[in-house]
């Protein structure tokens, strides 16, 4: 299942009361689709999935499915650490008409590899909707193996993973072992040029809300086989990856996207918005594009 090269795991705008703002939501779509984006994933750890309500959940994959209207793949994080809950969002989401649901690693439980293969396996069977598997040890506490993943890439509609483990010999090993049609998603948007060397299929991308253009034109010039080009546009790019994750996620890329004129407000509690200090920071380090937009 090929959902893009570049998928865009989308913030979720705020307005001033920490309400989901529909307004915001239905430019911001508009926006990530005319700047590079060829999929959404909605409703992931930087759409602050912890502090969303079902309820909410629910309403952004309608908005975004309408939004959208076919022009992207809308994939909903539908994955809990409730399988029970997780089968129950899925199968409204699939209701809604989204096109794929991503499944995170459960947190907090801390449960086995077994657990980790009987917990997708039974949420992939209540639904006929593609899955993306997501490996994200650093939130979850919890490291999926690739000999986990690659067993469950074995069930028809468990077709992908966005892997944000780091390790590309554990990504080798996957695309390796796993057959022609699974794919392997980065997690980590400075990893996009080594997954795609190894024979990943691209990025799920924070990075992408504000050089998302240039994030394409990255990967093209890799896959069109211009490697130093490829190469040097990493290089350059690199530091706007690291400056949006200088603070916990998505703080930054909300900063950043309201630094381009692009609102969509702070973050809710437990998070908290940039202090004066690492706001100035990211400023610096996102004024290249600043001032190129402002010419243009």
């Amino acid at each position: 299942m090929n959902f893009g090269r570049v998928l865009t795991a989308m913030v979720t705008p705020f307005d001033q009361k920490g309400d989901v703002d529909t307004q915001k939501v239905q430019e911001l779509v508009n926006y990530l689709i005319a700047n590079g984006t060829e999929g959404i994933v909605v409703a992931g750890t930087t759409g602050e999935s912890p502090t969303l309500t079902t309820d909410e959940k629910l309403a952004l994959f309608q908005q975004v499915v309408e939004v959208a209207n076919g022009r992207v793949p809308v994939i909903a994080g539908t994955g809990s650490n409730n399988t029970r809950a997780s089968i129950e969002l899925t199968k409204k989401a699939e209701k809604i008409g989204v096109n794929g649901i991503m499944l995170v690693v459960p947190y907090y439980n801390k449960p086995s590899q077994e657990g980790l293969y009987q917990h997708f396996k039974a949420i992939s069977a209540e639904t006929s909707l593609p899955v993306m598997l997501y490996n994200i040890p650093g939130r979850s506490s919890v490291n999926m193996t690739p000999e986990t993943i690659i067993r469950l890439s074995q069930i028809d509609n468990i077709v992908c993973v966005k892997e944000a483990s780091g390790n590309l010999d554990a990504m080798a090993q996957i695309i390796e072992q796993t057959d022609e049609s699974f794919s392997l998603y980065s997690g980590d948007d400075s990893m996009t040029i080594p997954t795609l060397a190894i024979g990943g299929m691209g990025v799920v991308s924070v990075a992408s809300h504000v050089i998302g253009n240039e994030m394409q034109s990255m990967v093209s010039a890799f896959l069109n086989g211009n490697h130093v080009e490829a190469s040097k546009m990493h290089r350059k790019l690199l530091p706007i990856m690291k400056a949006l994750f200088a603070a916990p996620s998505p703080s930054p890329v909300k900063a950043a996207l309201n630094l381009k004129g692009i609102e969509v407000g702070s973050v809710r509690l437990p998070l908290v918005p940039l202090n004066d200090l690492e706001l100035a920071a990211l400023e610096k380090e996102l004024q290249p594009i600043l001032i190129k937009e402002q010419v243009v």
